[in-house]
């Protein structure tokens, strides 16, 4: 005998609101619950499953309408065409979250840098620093802010 949860128990056991696994089950995410001579809704092992992985589609970004024609294509059986179209959706959405990455990458790359940069500020003494300056300009490459088109060395002429 397999054992069953209740709503309550399968929201806790997935971290779901109980509200979002009626609407899950109404919109057509989850196939219908088992229900009890109650008609209280109770959740295999199986259905746990399945709405570990909607949460896994979800947490990368999958959009519902996206989700829900996965769930159509997977009640339709293990058809050649069923799969196919799964392992598309899948493959589209792979490189999707592929692509995010990458641009997640490189802009924890800058995050770095700037922190460096930070670092390296804090260790000049104020007396060093001759022109007020935004933190952000700095964060350019030294050699382009000490060059100009003239040839000149980028400081400020002196005063006379």
């Amino acid at each position: 005998m397999t054992t069953s949860l209740s709503i309550q128990q399968a929201a806790a056991a997935t971290g779901l609101s109980v509200h979002t696994l009626r609407y899950y089950e109404r919109i057509g995410l989850l196939d219908p619950v088992h229900r009890e001579d109650n008609t209280h809704r109770r959740f295999r092992q199986e259905d746990l499953l399945w709405i570990g992985f909607l949460l896994k589609l979800r947490s990368t970004g999958l959009p519902i309408r996206d989700m829900l024609r996965y769930a159509q294509l997977r009640r339709e059986g293990n058809t050649q065409e069923s799969v196919s179209a799964r392992k598309a959706l899948l493959q589209q959405h792979a490189e999707t979250v592929q692509q995010t990455l990458a641009e997640l990458q490189s802009n924890l790359a800058v995050l770095h840098q700037k922190i460096a940069m930070y670092d390296s500020i804090a260790t000049v003494p104020v007396d060093v620093i001759t022109q007020p300056q935004s933190i952000e300009d700095s964060s350019h490459e030294h050699s382009n802010k000490h060059s100009s088109s003239t040839g000149t060395s980028g400081r400020t002429p002196a005063r006379r």
